[in-house]
This record gives structure tokens, C-alpha cells and sequence, in this order.
């Protein structure tokens, strides 16, 4: 079973397959983005009935929320992809793929927008606001905790243990990574029958009033990423019993459960709650790489 899973994991996150995948993806968002444009435009000129006050088909500028949501979808392919490599670049793309939500979320919202001089007290407007500072603070943190988790230190005393215990970790983050991958499909296929069977019965008459839209699959994504995070560092515990990594890749937890809980709200709250946790991710990276630099010395 274990051989399998491993043999699956080589096949399904190989190289190969990841830029056979890549192409796939952008040839579907480009088809996407003209499908939706084309819906727009026919539906602006009462060609086909559809209810144009919609946020997704008030302007051609919300055709960009659907191709950004297949790059979404790449980006959790590459989560899944960098999870055997490397545990800091696993975060990051978490990080990477909040960001791409708040960016999509403009996409979709720019329709809403009312220039006047009430900005500050139009709810659209306002969130349009704090969605883009949220977006400048969050690419600037991603950009610096990237550089950080490059980082590398070597002790001299550790070296003699480092490759065996990173090579049998690095295994059994592959077996995780090969179960992720039909769990993922697995569960977009129910989050998106759930929320076009729930859209339907709220008495909406067409697919352009659902809500929510921004929460589907990634809610659900975010807690089984919590439960990954919780055995990366069960697992951690049989190859290492450095305080510095343990707390670590406990405070790596925290961040995405701080991340799962934006979910759950919205408005500003939605945005201090991403921002703190991509924060207080940077902030346990920098702490432990000066325990592996003092260790290093």
C-alpha cells in the first residue's frame, strides 16, 4: 500500500505531469474568461435573458473572476505538488492562494463600485478599499517570507542525521500529498454540487444569484488543511525533538486556522484575519530561522 501510494504520488505530482497540468489549466481559463465576456456582452444586448444587475454580468471587468478561479484551482494543484519538497513553500502557497481569493474578490466586486463622494460609507466601496490595501500588505509579507524559508543554516553536529531523517519525512509527505490529491477532487465535486443544488433551492432564479460564491471548496480546502498541518506535526515529532521546529510548525497551524476563520466572517474582520495570519506566519519563520542560525554558529 505504502509502495502504491508512492508510486501514485510520482505519477500524479511529477514534473511531467505538473506542466501537462499548468497548460491545461491556462488554455481553460482563456476559454473561460471569452465564454464569460461573450455571456456578458450577449446578455447587455438582450440577445439571451439574464439578470445583468448580477455582480458577474454588470461588466465585462467581472469576466476575470472566472479564469482566476481555474488559476485558483492550478494553485492548489501546486500546493499539493511542493507538499513532499519543502514545508515552508506548502505555507507559502497557502498564503499564495488567499491572496488570489482577495484578488478574484476585486474582480467580481469592481461592478459594485459607486464613485461618489460617500465612499467611505458605501459597503462595496468600502471593502473594495480593503481588499486592495489587504492585497499590497499581503503580497509584501508573501515576497518576505518566500526569502526567509529559503534560508538555510547547517550545524555541523545535525549533518550526520539531516538525510535520513528528511529523506523518510519527505516520504511520508508524499503518501499525504498522493491521499490529498483524490480528497481535493473529491471534495470541489460536493462543495460545488452543495453550494448549485443550495442556490437553486433558496428560491434564485438564475445561476448569477448565488451566494457565498467566494467561500465555495475553499472553505472546506482550509479545514482539511488544518487537519494536514495537524499530522505534518504529529508525524515531525518521530524525526525531530528540536523545540524551534515543533513550535514552528505549530505556529504554521495557527496561521492557516487563522486563515480558515476569515471564511466565516466578513467585511474588515475578513481581511485583519488573513493579513494576521500570513503575519504571524512571517513572524514564527523569522524566529525560527535565528534558532537555526544561532544553532548554525
Amino acid at each position: 500500500m505504502k509502495h502504491a501510494l508512492l508510486n501514485l504520488s510520482e505519477q500524479l505530482l511529477s514534473p511531467e505531469k505538473r506542466h501537462r497540468i499548468e497548460r491545461f489549466t491556462l488554455m481553460v481559463a482563456i476559454a473561460s474568461f471569452l465564454v464569460h465576456l461573450a455571456i456578458i456582452l450577449l446578455a447587455a444586448s438582450g440577445l439571451i435573458e439574464a439578470d445583468t444587475s448580477s455582480q458577474l454580468l454588470s461588466s465585462p471587468i467581472s469576466a476575470l473572476y472566472t479564469p482566476f478561479s481555474f488559476i485558483l484551482v492550478y494553485e492548489v494543484y501546486l500546493l499539493i505538488f511542493y507538499l513532499p519538497k519543502s514545508l515552508s513553500t506548502y505555507i507559502n502557497k497557502q498564503y499564495e492562494i488567499i491572496l488570489l481569493i482577495i484578488m478574484r474578490r476585486l474582480f467580481k466586486d469592481l461592478a459594485n463600485l459607486k464613485m461618489s463622494s460617500d465612499w467611505f460609507t458605501l459597503k462595496y466601496d468600502l471593502q473594495f478599499t480593503y481588499d486592495l490595501i489587504s492585497t499590497l500588505l499581503l503580497f509584501y509579507l508573501i515576497y518576505v517570507f518566500s526569502t526567509q524559508s529559503k534560508r538555510r543554516f547547517t550545524s555541523a553536529n545535525s549533518q550526520a542525521n539531516i538525510d535520513e531523517g528528511t529523506q523518510k519525512y519527505a516520504r511520508i509527505k508524499s503518501i499525504i500529498a498522493s491521499g490529498l490529491v483524490p480528497l481535493v477532487f473529491i471534495l470541489a465535486i460536493y462543495s460545488f454540487v452543495d453550494w448549485l443544488v443550495g442556490s437553486f433551492t433558496t428560491g434564485s432564479s438564475t445561476l448569477t444569484e448565488f451566494h457565498g460564491i467566494n467561500r465555495v471548496f475553499f472553505e472546506q480546502f482550509f479545514t482539511l488543511l488544518v487537519i494536514v498541518d495537524v499530522i505534518l506535526l504529529l508525524v515531525s515529532f518521530f524525526h525531530t525533538d528540536k523545540f524551534h521546529v515543533i513550535i514552528r510548525n505549530s505556529g504554521f497551524i495557527i496561521s492557516t486556522i487563522l486563515i480558515r476563520m476569515s471564511f466565516t466572517v466578513e467585511g474588515v474582520v475578513n481581511n485583519i484575519l488573513v493579513v494576521a495570519a500570513v503575519l504571524f506566519g512571517l513572524l514564527i519563520q523569522l524566529i525560527y530561522n535565528k534558532y537555526e542560525q544561532s544553532n548554525a554558529d
